[in-house]
């Protein structure tokens, strides 16, 4: 995949975020040249701060909803290839301010694809979603792509909407194949480099770094946790071969095995042992804003169309997490641990 990336001109939006951080960062390793597009880092620290990643690819700082700027961007930049991970990503934020959250989503997704639209330089364009945009019946087996869309919150219902719109702008504008549109529904994501608010791992390591007990909302839910690295690899994968053969282009589920979809509870308990120094948690459970309970997906589809597996289980997730984390504490080189992690991930899949 390294040899596709090379000198491949790749427009990220939503690159100063968590996952936007490592995927600038695989996509640079693999020799591409990167713009990013995004508001500033939305967390103080921040992983794309932290590494320094700045000085590493053509950052661009501008607000999704400013379709004017971001035509400017694509017009200058000129990509091939185009990653559309900006988004308002926080559930019970979306409660707080569902305008902002549906103006950044839903409007944000039309105005990356009206640029999409408007230069023909851009060959593959994939939208990243989330495992929420389906209508959630609670039920004990994976949601299929098939399945029908219809997120309950304002974040689940603006990313099934962001959804929505770029199946329509695929069918109204991309027929002629020049250009290959996928979506990807990913599961939960844990990390290195995740401070955001409202986030059970980055809750888990502000307690344990404090020396405080970790206090969990709703430890009896369940949901599909991996690596950060595993769905950005598959976004790199399918924009990769819908970019050499549009018969790959569709809608993508990305998540864990069903082993790996664990209560938070369960979660809570490997990091409690993988971080050591007696941490523990507790029940604290709040009765907040309404969030599905049992969340899974079905994956199948990418692992018979690609013939891919994940590379870890949660366990190893998690000691990634702790590893990067205690790492940052102890002010090490932080784009050192970043390229290490990638590399040994890269080398795991081999």
């Amino acid at each position: 995949m390294k040899d596709f990336y090379q000198g491949k001109k790749v427009l990220v939006t939503g690159h100063t975020g968590f996952k936007g951080s490592w995927l600038c960062r695989m996509l640079t390793l693999s020799g591409a040249e990167v713009t990013g597009y995004a508001l500033e880092p939305p967390t103080s620290p921040s992983l794309f701060c932290a590494a320094g990643l700045e000085e590493t690819i053509h950052s661009v700082i501008g607000d999704i909803r400013d379709r004017a700027h971001l035509a400017e961007v694509f017009k200058e930049v000129q990509p091939e290839i185009v990653f559309h991970l900006a988004a308002q990503p926080i559930v019970r934020d979306s409660y707080k301010d569902p305008v902002y959250t549906y103006e950044t989503n839903v409007m944000g997704t039309v105005n990356v694809m009206e640029c999409v639209r408007q230069n023909p330089c851009v060959r593959s364009f994939l939208n990243v979603t989330t495992d929420k945009v389906y209508e959630n019946k609670e039920w004990e087996y994976g949601y299929r792509e098939c399945d029908p869309l219809d997120g309950y919150d304002p974040y689940s219902n603006s990313k099934s909407c962001s959804e929505l719109v770029t199946h329509s702008y695929k069918k109204s504008f991309f027929e002629d194949g020049r250009c290959a549109i996928s979506t990807s529904r990913a599961g939960n994501v844990i990390g290195g480099g995740d401070f955001a608010n409202d986030r059970i791992i980055p809750d888990c390591i502000r307690a344990a770094a404090a020396g405080r007990q970790i206090e969990v909302r709703n430890p009896h839910s369940t949901r599909p946790y991996q690596l950060v690295l595993e769905p950005l690899h598959v976004y790199m994968m399918i924009a990769k071969s819908q970019y050499e053969d549009g018969k790959y282009q569709g809608y993508y589920n990305v998540g864990p095995d069903d082993c790996d979809c664990v209560t938070t509870g369960r979660l809570v308990n490997l990091f409690c042992e993988a971080w050591g120094e007696g941490i523990s948690w507790a029940d604290r459970y709040d009765g907040g804003p309404h969030e599905a309970n049992f969340l899974k997906l079905d994956c199948s589809k990418i692992k018979h169309v690609f013939g891919w597996r994940p590379h870890y289980h949660v366990e190893e997730a998690i000691e990634k997490t702790v590893e990067w984390s205690k790492a940052y504490l102890n002010g090490e080189d932080m784009m050192a641990v970043m390229d290490r992690q990638i590399l040994e991930f890269w080398q795991k899949g081999r």
